[in-house]
């Protein structure tokens, strides 16, 4: 058990306990290891560091949490396209990472059943419920346009952590939390595109061939626009979470405008 205050050492040491609990053997040999997602981690850490939790709790509060996204994350990698000609090592490999989805959400109901935690776990599978209902709107297209597409990936990626600072009634956290994850992803998206001419992972046709190519300056717009928002959340955190307000206006990307369109 740590004393959590968000230090490099922390973030290390969580990220090390996660991964011992996620250590499977056998479904190592067949899928990748899972990747811990550290961005979402460092957030989990400031959101709950300065609330009044026991040690233990806040602990177990990051490390369930993370389970569930990683559970989540696993279960994406499920092709949701079947081919009767497939192979059964294809088909092996499906049903693996649907196990180990399910193998890494039965750890956090385990976590959690430990410390009697049931509001916490009922407030966690409502945050699943919700995510699951909103893929299922990219599942069936429901997008119009692009910027409907980024929204509702901009709310599924966060939705997690939004639930988690809602409950510890830190809601203005749970906003930044979700803006400066959508601030990364464009930012991602934007230098694979400068780096590669490919267009954003798409959806409902977005980034085909037949589609229209999301150009760098689009990005650049949406970028600009997002770091905006970010700022003017941060400017309502209280003080008590310095950490967090440092942390993002040192990850903060810089040069938006001054990147040539493709």
């Amino acid at each position: 058990m740590i004393s959590l205050n968000t230090s490099g050492m922390d973030i290390r040491y969580l990220k090390q306990h996660i991964e011992d609990k996620i250590q499977h053997s056998f479904l190592e040999r067949y899928i990748n290891k899972p990747v811990i997602n550290e961005d979402k981690l460092r957030l989990l850490v400031e959101i709950i560091a300065n609330t009044k939790l026991p040690d233990y709790k806040k602990e177990r509060y990051i490390v369930t949490t993370m389970l569930v996204q990683i559970a989540l994350d696993t279960h994406d990698y499920v092709p949701s396209n079947t081919d009767e000609n497939e192979n059964k090592e294809i088909k092996l490999n499906k049903q693996l990472h649907v196990l180990a989805g399910d193998y890494y959400s039965g750890l956090y109901y385990f976590l959690l059943s430990e410390i009697d935690d049931f509001d916490f776990i009922h407030q966690l599978a409502t945050a699943i419920k919700e995510i699951n209902e909103q893929k299922m709107k990219l599942y069936y297209n429901e997008v119009s346009s692009f910027e409907d597409y980024l929204q509702l990936f901009q709310r599924i990626d966060a939705l997690l952590i939004i639930h988690v600072a809602s409950y510890l009634h830190v809601t203005i956290l749970g906003k930044v939390a979700e803006q400066w994850l959508f601030v990364t992803k464009l930012n991602v998206e934007r230098q694979r595109l400068t780096e590669t001419g490919y267009p954003l992972i798409s959806i409902n046709g977005f980034g085909n061939e037949s589609a229209t190519v999301v150009k760098i300056s689009q990005l650049n717009t949406l970028l600009n626009k997002a770091i905006n928002h970010l700022k003017e959340d941060l400017n309502k955190v209280n003080k008590d979470n310095t950490g967090l307000i440092q942390y993002i206006h040192h990850q903060l990307p810089i040069n938006t405008s001054n990147v040539e369109e493709g």
